[in-house]
């Protein structure tokens, strides 16, 4: 009797399942459909906007697909396309946290190379804005900070992934970098001799030429480096530098016709106060010795300089207002 009782009370348990909402088979697979749906409407709504060009809208889209689907199917290529929202919406900060982060989550993903390249492009155009191309200021003398981060981050690129697809505009961009930086500390050294710093002068010139010896102001740091041994007196050391700039660089502008490296006309225009511009030359006169000429010791002369073009540095492109007087 008491196992006739327990057999009725097992069937009936079984056939009750079948009406439980949270066990039957097709309310599961209603449930999961739904989820998916969701997750491809997320994304396909974020495609939308990013082809549209509305980023703001397209970055929300893609957080919130990513914090509600941690682990979807769309995650990974979430935070792969919230890097390029961020840095097309001109957040060069947040596309760079962006890259971090998916570099640090995802190292051995197809498409790594990608965050490594934006996160270099959000440092490289950090210190740019309409005013640069209005005015073509001086990116030299800005703070360095940011090219030194996206040179390294292109640096790492191409070390990590050679064949990446991104490595020839990297190198360009490198390339540009460089030069940079080293007009950069070429500046920093041109104000250390203003104050009378020759050996800060010195170490930074040096620096040029040991850190970026293919940039496109080397001469300039010889040319410096020259000038702050000879007010120094190293006699031997401004000679050395002097000699190697003549071999390098025979037609520097540094050069006078009869081959002398003129200090002189260097030190007075750099010199010159506001005071003494504006008043065409004839109030508060810089204070510089008499005609410095170092001519190199092996009595090397320099060609005559033609209408030879002129280093890339040189040939900085001018703003629209670039014609005004006041506008360096």
């Amino acid at each position: 009797m008491v196992r006739f009782t327990f057999t009725i009370f097992a069937i009936a348990i079984i056939s009750g399942c079948s009406w439980m909402p949270f066990v039957g088979g097709d309310k599961d697979a209603e449930a999961v459909e739904e989820i998916e749906t969701s997750e491809q409407r997320l994304y396909r709504d974020a495609q939308r906007w990013l082809r549209s060009g509305n980023y703001q809208p397209a970055i929300e889209q893609l957080e919130r697909l990513e914090s509600r689907f941690p682990f979807g199917r769309y995650a990974e290529q979430a935070q792969l396309e919230l890097i390029y929202a961020r840095y097309m919406s001109y957040d060069l900060d947040g596309a760079r946290s962006a890259g971090e982060r998916f570099i640090r989550l995802h190292p051995q993903h197809s498409n790594v190379d990608y965050a490594h390249y934006i996160r270099g492009l959000a440092a490289y155009n950090k210190n740019t804005g309409i005013m640069d191309r209005l005015f073509a200021t001086d990116l030299a003398k800005r703070d360095m900070a940011p090219a030194r981060e996206a040179y390294a981050d292109f640096a790492q690129l191409l070390a990590r992934y050679p064949n990446s697809p991104y490595v020839a505009d990297t190198k360009q961009r490198m390339v540009y970098l460089r030069n940079l930086l080293a007009r950069s500390e070429i500046a920093v050294a041109e104000y250390y001799l203003q104050r009378g710093a020759n050996i800060a002068a010195a170490n930074r010139a040096r620096y040029v030429l040991e850190v970026y010896p293919q940039a496109d102001v080397t001469g300039e740091a010889l040319v410096v480096l020259v000038e702050a041994n000879y007010k120094l007196d190293l006699k031997d050391e401004a000679n050395d530098a002097l000699r190697v700039l003549a071999l390098n660089y025979p037609r520097h502008s540094a050069f006078d016709e009869s081959g002398n490296l003129v200090l002189a006309e260097r030190i007075r225009n750099r010199d010159r106060s506001w005071t003494n511009i504006m008043t065409l030359g004839v109030l508060d006169r810089p204070d510089v010795p008499p005609p410095i000429t170092l001519r190199h010791p092996d009595g090397f002369v320099p060609p005559a300089r033609g209408d030879e073009e002129p280093p890339a540095h040189e040939k900085q492109k001018g703003g629209w207002f670039s014609w005004l007087p006041f506008i360096g």
